[in-house]
C-alpha cells in the first residue's frame, strides 16, 4: 500500500471539505448564455486555463516545498492570483484555498502545510486552492506529476458533476464525458509539467472570462462561479 496515494486520493475526493462543489467554473455562465458544447469547454478549461494556470501553479509550489523555498511558493501564489482575470473566479480560488489549508492542517499537520498557513496568515501568500493543494501533496509524498493529474481529474469531475446539477447531462453522459476528457487531461498535465516560474503561469479563455463576468451579475445562480 502506498501512503502518498491514498492521501493524494483523499485531498481530492469530493467529500474533502474544499467547498469546490460550489464552482462550475464558468459552465453555469456559458448555459445561461445559450451554450451547448460541453465536452468542448471543459476541454478548452483544462487546455487553456487549469493546466497552464492552476495546474502549473500547483506543480511550482510542490517543487518550492520540497526544496524548502518558501519565497518560491509566495511567488508561485502571486502569480497564480494575478492571471485570474474575473473578480468571483479570484475569490473562489482564495475562499476554497483557505478551507482546504484549515482542513489539511487538522488531518494532516505536515510542516509544510503549517509553514503555508502561517504565510497565509501573515498575507505573504493569498492562498490560492492549487497551491495549497501543491504544498500539500509535496509534504505528504506525493509525486508532482501524480499530485498534477490527480488535480486536473477532480476539475474534471467537479465539472461533469456541475454540468449534471445543472441539467445539462444526464449521470452516465456526465462520465462519458469524464472519460472523453483524458486527452484534454494528459495535455494540461504537460503544459501544468513543463512550467519552471511564475512567469509560465498564463490562461487564454476568453469565452469563460466574458460568460462569468456576467454570471456575477445574474439574477439567479446556483454555483458561484
Amino acid at each position: 500500500m502506498r501512503p502518498a496515494l491514498l492521501a493524494a486520493l483523499q485531498l481530492t475526493d469530493s467529500a474533502f471539505p474544499s467547498g469546490r462543489y460550489t464552482l462550475s467554473h464558468g459552465l453555469e455562465g456559458y448555459l445561461q448564455e445559450g451554450g451547448t458544447d460541453v465536452p468542448g469547454l471543459l476541454a478548452d478549461m483544462l487546455v487553456n486555463a487549469a493546466g497552464p494556470g492552476d495546474a502549473a501553479a500547483l506543480a511550482l509550489a510542490h517543487r518550492a516545498a520540497v526544496a524548502g523555498d518558501w519565497d518560491a511558493v509566495a511567488e508561485a501564489d502571486a502569480g497564480l492570483h494575478a492571471i485570474k482575470l474575473n473578480r468571483e473566479v479570484r475569490a473562489a480560488a482564495v475562499r476554497t484555498g483557505r478551507q482546504v489549508l484549515r482542513t489539511a492542517v487538522l488531518v494532516f499537520g505536515t510542516p509544510s502545510l503549517a509553514r503555508l498557513a502561517a504565510l497565509v496568515e501573515s498575507g505573504a501568500a493569498p492562498g490560492n486552492q492549487a497551491v495549497v493543494a501543491g504544498v500539500a501533496h509535496a509534504g505528504l509524498g506525493v509525486p508532482v506529476a501524480d499530485a498534477v493529474t490527480c488535480e486536473l481529474f477532480g476539475y474534471a469531475a467537479g465539472w461533469a458533476g456541475a454540468a449534471v446539477r445543472l441539467g445539462a447531462l444526464d449521470f452516465r453522459r456526465a462520465q462519458a464525458v469524464l472519460a472523453g476528457a483524458a486527452p484534454a487531461i494528459r495535455r494540461a498535465a504537460d503544459l501544468a509539467l513543463a512550467a519552471r516560474g511564475p512567469a509560465d503561469l498564463h490562461a487564454a479563455t476568453p469565452l469563460a472570462d466574458t460568460v462569468s463576468a456576467r454570471h456575477e451579475r445574474a439574477p439567479a445562480r446556483l454555483f458561484t462561479t
